[in-house]
């Protein structure tokens, strides 16, 4: 499976085929998953849409069709009830399920898109994965989660405030956050949210294999590297996490954190020598 993800990792972003690249992330927890089953899923549902189509359809008519058949149709919403659930994050369960958080939902509109000819593009917005796409009279800002309903820019920066808070949100550049991210960069994202769920669930060698995954498909994530040290320590591999943090200050030795890992670096060694 690593060998596949390593391989995600040399190819450009225009050659990158997402749904699969996200399809792929899933096989370590689903040995068994048929990742060619689930593409033919979102082919078959762009295929459905298409069929619902009138003649010659412009671009409003695919996205007024495309959000009745996903989020009315066929019924995919967010899942508001257990946003956490790591099953969230695996594009085979939220096909399977019909539930997810805005990234899955996110990848799976823009798959089914991207088959239409949409030009959707994700967004890396604060808090909140979005989807945009390019008119002449400028970007339009979609919401997946919230059944692909159009943003203002009211919206946006009220997802602003809820993730900054008031103050900070006020000075946060709106245009700039609102770029397109690369395939490689969403895969990381819907990561980092999967780690983040196992890590509050205290599963930590679920988070530590999705840590391995990051630093397969982007390989210069000192922050992951750090981070790997930390779930060694919860699971008292000692001396792998030892490893970890320093390699971390090898990255980045001025980093803001570089004090507290010096003295995990020191605790560390007092307890490795220990063991030896």
């Amino acid at each position: 499976m690593h060998e596949r993800l390593a391989d995600i990792a040399k190819i450009s972003d225009q050659e990158l085929n997402l749904a699969e690249a996200a399809l792929l992330i899933a096989v370590e927890e689903y040995p068994g998953l048929d990742v060619e089953a689930y593409l033919r899923q979102i082919d078959e549902l762009a295929t459905a849409v298409q069929e619902r189509l009138p003649a010659q359809a412009g671009l409003e008519d695919t996205l007024v069709t495309l959000n009745q058949f996903l989020f009315v149709e066929k019924g995919f919403s967010g899942d508001i009830e257990n946003y956490d659930d790591p099953r969230n994050s695996y594009l085979n369960e939220v096909l399977d399920r019909k539930r997810g958080i805005p990234i899955t939902l996110s990848i799976i509109y823009m798959e089914v898109g991207r088959r239409l000819g949409l030009p959707l593009k994700g967004v890396s917005f604060p808090g909140h994965f979005l989807v945009k796409f390019s008119t002449r009279e400028g970007e339009v800002v979609l919401d997946p989660f919230s059944g692909g309903s159009l943003l203002s820019k009211e919206d946006l920066e009220e997802i602003l405030e809820e993730t900054y808070g008031p103050a900070e949100s006020v000075n946060a550049p709106l245009e700039r956050l609102l770029t397109a991210a690369g395939k490689k960069e969403i895969l990381v994202r819907m990561l980092r949210n999967l780690k983040g769920a196992y890590l509050r669930r205290e599963q930590f060698d679920k988070a530590l294999s999705v840590v391995d995954r990051i630093l397969v498909i982007q390989p210069d994530q000192p922050d992951e590297v750090r981070d790997r040290g930390r779930i060694y320590e919860r699971l008292e591999c000692f001396r792998a996490a030892l490893e970890c943090y320093q390699s971390y200050l090898t990255q980045r030795p001025g980093s803001g954190d570089a004090p507290d890992v010096h003295k995990r670096i020191a605790e560390l060694k007092q307890v490795v020598a220990h063991f030896n």
